[in-house]
């Protein structure tokens, strides 16, 4: 699986770095930064929950195998 943001849509909530700092991070404008695009199978839950915390849907999950 890998990870799709659009920076215009976000509105800086943070959710996503909460719940999985090890891919989202925020940058000094508050907008959400995609740390590493790529999700493994033992990431996906972790993962998941942080982009369905996003309010703006601004992150989503590809997953690349379908």
């Amino acid at each position: 699986m890998r990870i799709n943001a659009d920076i215009a849509k976000c509105q800086g909530y943070g959710n996503c770095v909460a719940l999985d700092g090890d891919h989202f991070d925020l940058d000094d404008d508050g907008m959400v930064v995609v740390l590493q695009d790529t999700v493994t199978a033992a990431q996906v839950d972790a993962t998941t929950e942080a982009v369905r915390s996003c309010p703006v849907s601004a992150i989503w999950l590809v997953n690349d195998d379908a």
